[in-house]
């Protein structure tokens, strides 16, 4: 059997719809349909244009289903994670959704106890402390995290799919299940029943839309090629995930203080990660300066660069990265880098250092050894990185494949239809034989 199915993939620069088909296993995409998405300030706060979203997404459904005379098997959507829209008794939309990056949750400090519950990371643009500062919230019937408000538009059904559930704060790590206890006080029904990967979640004139590892990087982690469980990953784009897969999450003092999160995958899996500023820190350089990169980067080879901070969380905010980077290196003693080529080889080099110190915190904390760092997601196409990664970890890096998110996403959905069958490493074999990898060796 050969499925074909629709991916849609919405990230926070841009969004797309890839058609994929899967059959003996082989895997095949095709890009049908790409937008950009970027946020909006209105009277002081960033938001999202969720509806410019939804029109560009039936925009890429149709152009899909018009290029498979056959018709769609399945409809996926992952996105990035904690936003969310709230509903009211009528399932209209309250307001359009807020930008994680608005700064109404500056300030938030994690309570005493929280990571034993949740497990994850403190990051104050979680889901959980979006809703302390959310003016809406006492209006609200239902809040739908991005993906799942998509999938309802679509479907009239509702939902929260579990791996992006498990960003919100609000899920208990051990059970897999909203917390009564980090719910309290929050409107009755105002969550969801969960779903898994895999799940039925509605039909969009006729085709079934399944629920995928609808965080973006739980897809992405699904199309990491690796061929054992040896690895760690980094899915890199506007943020660096690094971490390793495990059965079981890591709740100790030392994971709690090291910043390492225990989100949800797909098949009941842990996604023990860090988050990396990623290449937010390289796109807002040259949203800046206006200019390209690939100049820039052959540049960057020979360039020297200084080493700062990419999780100071000054470098957060949307504006002018290059002036920050340099007023970091001044106000913290390092050389500060004054050419362009200068700049990009200090974020390169500090975002590979970032990289080493994630992937041996994380195997020092798992008790998970690492033979192999895959890099997926964009940042795969960035050579320089890749071996400036593979030289600080000391370990091989395998890049590729750069659409991991939606090859996940399109894998999920042709298990769920029958097109192939087994657990994630029979995945990850169709992925590494179907996709171009490169191979870096620490120098």
């Amino acid at each position: 059997m050969t499925a074909t199915v629709a991916a849609v993939d919405l990230g926070a620069s841009s969004g797309r719809v890839l058609l994929g088909r899967v059959g003996d296993g082989k895997l095949h995409t095709e890009e049908v349909h790409r937008f950009p998405n970027g946020p909006v300030r209105l009277l002081g706060t960033l938001h999202w244009d969720v509806l410019a979203l939804y029109r560009e997404v039936l925009t890429g459904l149709r152009l899909a289903a018009e290029l498979d005379p056959t018709g769609l098997d399945s409809i996926g959507i992952d996105s990035w994670a904690v936003d969310y829209g709230l509903l009211d008794a009528r399932g209209a939309l309250l307001g359009n959704p807020v930008h994680y990056r608005d700064s109404r949750t500056e300030g938030s400090t994690p309570a005493e106890g929280l990571y034993e519950l949740n497990g994850l990371q403190f990051q104050p643009f979680n889901t959980m402390f979006q809703l302390m500062a959310e003016p809406l919230l006492a209006h609200a019937a239902q809040l739908l995290l991005i993906p799942d408000l998509l999938s309802y538009w679509l479907t009239g059904e509702r939902g929260a799919e579990y791996t992006n559930a498990t960003t919100t704060g609000l899920i208990d790590v051990r059970s897999g299940q909203w917390s009564a206890e980090l719910t309290r006080g929050l409107p009755p029904g105002l969550l969801p029943d969960l779903r898994h990967p895999g799940d039925r979640a509605g039909t969009y004139e006729g085709v079934p839309v399944t629920a995928v590892g609808s965080h973006d990087t739980a897809s992405a982690v699904v199309a990491v090629p690796a061929s054992n469980d040896r690895f760690a990953y980094i899915s890199c784009g506007t943020w660096s995930l690094v971490g390793v897969e495990l059965e079981a999450p890591v709740l100790s003092p030392e994971s709690k203080a090291a910043n390492f999160t225990n989100e949800g995958g797909v098949d009941g899996t842990i996604r023990y990660l860090r988050n990396v500023m990623g290449l937010w820190l390289l796109q807002e350089s040259l949203r800046t300066w206006d200019t390209g990169l690939e100049a820039l980067l052959r540049e960057a080879e020979h360039a020297k660069g200084s080493v700062f901070d990419p999780n100071d969380p000054v470098f957060l905010p949307p504006g002018d990265m290059p002036a920050r980077i340099q007023q970091w290196c001044r106000e913290h003693g390092e050389r500060v880098p004054e050419t362009r080529p200068e700049i990009v080889r200090s974020i390169l080099d500090s975002l590979a250092l970032a990289h080493r110190d994630a992937v041996a915190d994380a195997q020092r904390l798992s008790g998970k050894d690492v033979e192999v760092v895959h890099v997926v997601g964009g940042g795969s196409h960035n050579e320089l990185l890749c071996q400036l990664t593979a030289d600080a970890c000391g370990l091989p890096v395998v890049a590729g494949p750069a659409e991991a998110t939606a090859l996940g996403n399109v894998l999920v959905q042709a298990r769920a239809v029958g097109a192939v069958h087994g657990p994630l490493a029979d995945l990850r074999t169709v992925v590494r034989e179907s996709q171009p990898l490169r191979r870096y060796l620490p120098r």
